[in-house]
């Protein structure tokens, strides 16, 4: 059995919530799988967004610090690109959706073979892009507005960039799993498998500003194991690898390890399981505020502090 199965969630540092609503559920069609907060600071709210059922390598996190949050920076020893799979004939919708909601983004270009991609940035500035191929078999979540034909499936990669990328190449092809699956002149694309949701990018990037973390930037990402005992022996790789971890931490949804690969990002190892049904019904999921046992006693006051919001409105059909 394979340790690491592929990516399970990126998550980002934010500012306001309602604008994080607005553009992953809005703009981007993704279902809210889980309003919970952040387990290590209680009254900021832990936002997951992703398909139907918060499937693995689907999920998008954010913890919404705030306006006044002070804004980071792109740069090396940064993830600075998490990327989402649509379908090839899905392009032209999805410029037409982006200048009908005045999200402002690059045009058009070609990676690799049979990818076409467009840069873009959320409302705190977090860098993302829309990648259309014809690999991609998983079924985005329909939401009633954007075509079932249309809908985002997910992930397909991170873009972390380095100073120098053998290092972090070294720990993901001889401790996790992953595979040589293209390079370019900087750029070389790291998989569990060839298929969306399962590779991760590193780029070469020397010349360019050390990453600033804050509002718009990744706070980390995780990677899939498949259950308590293979997290167990991602452990014991990481040992050997000489690499400082986090003990397990349980997250009810699923439990995790992090720890700072050599190139300074923060990974996280995360069981595929529970799930986010464990404390919901799947017809409601996001629905309600859900909390861990340490914090029920701060119910009322976490619904007095965090931010009201509303869901989008008719304005995102």
């Amino acid at each position: 059995m394979a340790l690491i199965t592929g990516l399970h969630h990126v998550t980002a540092i934010t500012g306001n919530s309602q604008e994080n609503i607005d553009f992953y559920t809005g703009v981007l069609g993704l279902r809210l799988v889980k309003k919970t907060v952040n387990f290590d600071y209680s009254d900021v709210y832990h936002f997951y967004f992703g398909d139907e059922f918060g499937t693995p390598g689907t999920i998008m996190t954010t913890f919404p610090y705030g306006k006044d949050l002070v804004n980071g920076r792109h740069g090396k020893g940064m993830l600075n690109t998490t990327a989402f799979s649509a379908s090839m004939e899905a392009l032209d919708y999805w410029l037409n959706r982006l200048d009908q909601f005045n999200i402002p983004y690059k045009q058009p270009q070609e990676r690799f073979s049979g990818e076409v991609f467009i840069y873009l940035e959320d409302f705190d500035g977090l860098g993302l892009e829309l990648v259309f191929n014809d690999k991609d078999d998983r079924k985005g979540y329909y939401n009633g507005f954007i075509p079932k034909d249309y809908t985002i499936k997910g992930i397909h990669h991170v873009e972390i960039w380095l100073n120098a990328y053998e290092r972090t190449s070294a720990l993901l092809t001889t401790q996790m799993d992953h595979k040589v699956i293209a390079e370019s002149s900087n750029r070389v694309r790291l998989g569990t498998e060839d298929f969306p949701g399962k590779y991760v990018d590193l780029v070469a990037a020397p010349d360019s500003l050390k990453g600033l973390a804050g509002r718009g930037t990744v706070h980390h990402v995780a990677f899939a194991t498949p259950t308590a005992e293979t997290q167990l022996e991602m452990i014991e790789k990481l040992n050997k690898f000489g690499l400082e971890h986090t003990e397990v931490k349980d997250r009810k949804y699923f439990t995790s390890v992090y720890f700072k690969e050599p190139g300074g990002v923060l990974f996280e190892i995360a069981t595929s399981g529970p799930g986010f049904d464990v404390d919901e019904e799947l017809a409601s999921l996001g629905e309600s505020l859900s909390l861990p046992a340490q914090f029920e006693e701060k119910r009322e006051h976490l619904n007095d502090v965090l931010p009201k919001f509303n869901y989008p409105t008719e304005k995102y059909r």
